[in-house]
C-alpha cells in the first residue's frame, strides 16, 4: 500500500551511474538559477531574503519520494508569490513576525488541503478551472507583478496589489525616483532580455557545446547579481539610497509549527485552497508536457498529495507556498535531469548556498531582484492566447477577459473566483441550450446529417431530430419545447425519433420529461422513438418502467429507425416488454434496403 504513494520505489530500483551523473549536473544548473529566483520571489512575497532560501530546500526533498514526475522542480514561483502577498498582506503589515507567520501558516493550510484532496482522489476539481481563466489569470498576475516591482526599478514606493492601486501610487511618488537604482534595473532588465535571446548563441560560437552553451545562459541571474553587488561596492552605492537587501540571517531554520489560532486559520482558509488549486493547476500541467516528451506516466491525484506534502514541507521549515515552476523545471529537464533525486541534490546546493554565501549577498541591489522577476513574468503575459480565445470562443473569451479585468481591478483572489464562477455558468448555460438539429440520410450511406447543412432525403411523416448534449434539469424543459415547437410546424408527422449518440446520460428530471414528451405526443397521434442509444443510458432506462410506457420504439441505429418506419415495419409499441428488440436487424438485412429509403 505504502509503495502506491512512494513513487520512490519505483525509480530508485532502475537508478544508475548515468541517471546520477544526469541527474547532478541539472541540480548544479538549476542550483545556480534558483538562489537569485528564491530571494526575488521572497521579496515579491513581502517576506524577508532567507525565506525563499528556506522555501526550496524542504519541498525537493520531499518531493524525492512522492513525486511521479522525474523532472518536476518544486519551489517558489512568482504567482504563488503575490498570491500569499494579497493573501498576508489583509492581515499583518509587511515584515513583522505576524505575516511571515501567516505566510508559514498559508502554506501549511494549503498543503493539507492538497493532500486531503489527493487522497480522496479529487483531483479532477482542478478541470473547473478552464485553460482560459487560468491563462487570463496568469496574464494579468503577470501585469500586477511587473508594475509592483516598479517600486524596486525607481526606488520608490508601490502600494496596492491591484492595478489601480499600484498606478495611483506611482503616480504620487514619481517624484522620488533614484536613478542609481533605475540605472542598475535598467541595465539589469536589457542584459537579461539579452542572455535569454542571445547569450547561448554567442557561446555556442565560441567552441562551447549547444548544450553546454543553453545550461550556462541560463545562469545569467547569477553574474547579474555578481555584477550589480560589485557595482554597489565599488561606487558606494548604498550611500546614494540604492536599496540593498541587507543582512541575511546564515544558517537554516529549526523546525517548527505554526501556533493554532482559529480566526486565523479561518482567514487563511479560502486563499489557500485558491493557492493550492491554481499552483497544482500550473504543476500538472507542467509535469504532464514534461512528461510527455519521455513518455512517461503522471499519476494527477499522487501529484496533488506531493505538493500538498511540499507545501507542508515548506512551512515546517520556516517556508511559504511552493508549486511546480515552469521555467526552472524546464532547465531541469533540458540539463539532463533523470529522477527526482536532482531536486534534492538541489535542495542540497541551496542548503550550503544559505550556510555560506549568504553574507555576499549583503550589497546585493534590490533593483536586481526586481528586474529578475520583470524579466521572469514578461513570459507569462500570453496575449496571443487573448486572441485566439476570441476568435474561437466568445463564451470562453468572456470568461478570461472578466477574470483579467477582475483580477486587475480588484485582486487576484476574486479574479480567480470570478474566472470559476463565470465559466459554470456559461457551461450551464450552454448545456441548458444544446445544440439540437433536424437530420437527414446522406443519399447513398447510412449516415445522418443536419438538413440545414447538407443534402440529405427524408421522410415524410417522420421528424428525425439529434440532441448534441446528455439530458439534464436544466436543458429538460428547452428539449420539450424544442420538439412540440417543431411537431407543429408540421402537421403531417406521425413519428418522431429523437437520436441520442451525444447523451452520455439522462437524469430524473430529463426521464420526466422525457415521459410527458411521450405523453403529449401520444395525445397528438404520434408516436415518439429513440435511437443510438448507449449503453450504460439504456441500462438505466430498464431499470424504470419508461420504456414500457414509451409510445414508439428504441432502435439500435438511426439508419433502422428511417427504414422501419418509412416502411411501415413498426405499428406500435404498446405493451411491448422488450421494445428495442422489436425493431434489431442485422446489418445484412439493413443494406438490402438502402434503395428504399
Amino acid at each position: 500500500m505504502f509503495q502506491r504513494f512512494l513513487p520512490i520505489h519505483d525509480w530508485a530500483r532502475r537508478y544508475d551511474r548515468d541517471a546520477f551523473t544526469g541527474d547532478l549536473i541539472a541540480a548544479v544548473i538549476v542550483t545556480i538559477m534558483l538562489i537569485p529566483q528564491s530571494l526575488a520571489y521572497a521579496l515579491l512575497a513581502g517576506l524577508p531574503p532567507e525565506v525563499g532560501l528556506y522555501a526550496s530546500i524542504a519541498p525537493l526533498v520531499i518531493y524525492m519520494f512522492l513525486g511521479s514526475s522525474m523532472t518536476l522542480a518544486v519551489g517558489p514561483v512568482a504567482v504563488a508569490s503575490l498570491m500569499t502577498a494579497s493573501a498576508v498582506g489583509e492581515l499583518a503589515a509587511t515584515g513583522t513576525p505576524e505575516y511571515i507567520g501567516a505566510a508559514i501558516l498559508l502554506a501549511l493550510i494549503s498543503g493539507a488541503m492538497l493532500m486531503g484532496m489527493g487522497f480522496a482522489r479529487l483531483g479532477f476539481l482542478a478541470n473547473f478551472l478552464s485553460h482560459p481563466v487560468i491563462s487570463g489569470f496568469i496574464t494579468a498576475s503577470a501585469v500586477i507583478i511587473g508594475v509592483g516591482q516598479l517600486k524596486n526599478l525607481l526606488g520608490i514606493p508601490v502600494e496596492g496589489h491591484t492595478l489601480i492601486g499600484q498606478l495611483s501610487s506611482l503616480g504620487a511618488h514619481l517624484g522620488q525616483i533614484n536613478f542609481w537604482t533605475l540605472a542598475i534595473g535598467v541595465a539589469t532588465i536589457v542584459f537579461l532580455v539579452w542572455a535569454r535571446k542571445r547569450l547561448a548563441g554567442v557561446l555556442a560560437r565560441a567552441g562551447l557545446s549547444v548544450k553546454l552553451a543553453g545550461s550556462l545562459s541560463k545562469a545569467a541571474p547569477v553574474l547579474a547579481v555578481v555584477v550589480s553587488i560589485g557595482v554597489v561596492y565599488v561606487f558606494g552605492l548604498e550611500q546614494a539610497g540604492v536599496a540593498i537587501v541587507g543582512d541575511i540571517p546564515r544558517g537554516l531554520p529549526a523546525p517548527t509549527l505554526p501556533g493554532f489560532d482559529a480566526a486565523l486559520w479561518q482567514s487563511l482558509a479560502l486563499p489557500a485552497l485558491l493557492i493550492g488549486v491554481v499552483g497544482y493547476v500550473e504543476t500538472i500541467s507542467v509535469a504532464q508536457t514534461l512528461a510527455a516528451k519521455r513518455r512517461e506516466r503522471i499519476d494527477p491525484d499522487q501529484k496533488l498529495i506531493a505538493l500538498g506534502a511540499a507545501n507542508v514541507g515548506s512551512a515546517v521549515s520556516g517556508g511559504f507556498p511552493v508549486t511546480g515552476g515552469f521555467s526552472r523545471s524546464v532547465v531541469n529537464f533540458d540539463a539532463g535531469a533523470r529522477t527526482p533525486a536532482a531536486g534534492a541534490m538541489t535542495a542540497v546546493g541551496i542548503a550550503l548556498a544559505t550556510l555560506f554565501l549568504t553574507p555576499a549577498l549583503y550589497l546585493l541591489p534590490k533593483a536586481t531582484l526586481g528586474a529578475t522577476i520583470i524579466v521572469a513574468v514578461l513570459s507569462l503575459i500570453d496575449l496571443g492566447a487573448i486572441r485566439r480565445t476570441w476568435a474561437y470562443s466568445t463564451t470562453d473569451f468572456l470568461a478570461m477577459a472578466a477574470t483579467i479585468i477582475v483580477t486587475l481591478g480588484f485582486g487576484v483572489e476574486l479574479g480567480i473566483a470570478t474566472g470559476v464562477l463565470l465559466s459554470l455558468l456559461l457551461f450551464l448555460n450552454r448545456t441548458a441550450r444544446p445544440h439540437v438539429a433536424i437530420v437527414g440520410r446522406v443519399p447513398g450511406t447510412e449516415h445522418f446529417r443536419n438538413i440545414r447543412r447538407h443534402e440529405v432525403e427524408t421522410v415524410p411523416g417522420v421528424l428525425s431530430i439529434r440532441v448534441d448534449e446528455s439530458l439534464y434539469f436544466p436543458n429538460a424543459r428547452f428539449l420539450e419545447d424544442t420538439i412540440n415547437d417543431a411537431v407543429s410546424l408540421n402537421p403531417e408527422i406521425r413519428d418522431v425519433v429523437l437520436m441520442c449518440p451525444a447523451v452520455n446520460f439522462i437524469d430524473a428530471s430529463a426521464l420526466e420529461s422525457l415521459e410527458l414528451i411521450s405523453q403529449r405526443l401520444g395525445d397528438a397521434g404520434i408516436r415518439l422513438h429513440l435511437s443510438e442509444v448507449k449503453g450504460p443510458v439504456m441500462d438505466r432506462l430498464q431499470r424504470t418502467d419508461f420504456l414500457q410506457h414509451l409510445s414508439g420504439q428504441v432502435f439500435l441505429s438511426q439508419y433502422q429507425a428511417v427504414k422501419s418506419l418509412s416502411a411501415g415495419n413498426c405499428p406500435g409499441a404498446e405493451g411491448m416488454q422488450n421494445p428495442v428488440s422489436r425493431c434489431t436487424e442485422s446489418r445484412s438485412q439493413t443494406q438490402d434496403t438502402v434503395s428504399e429509403l
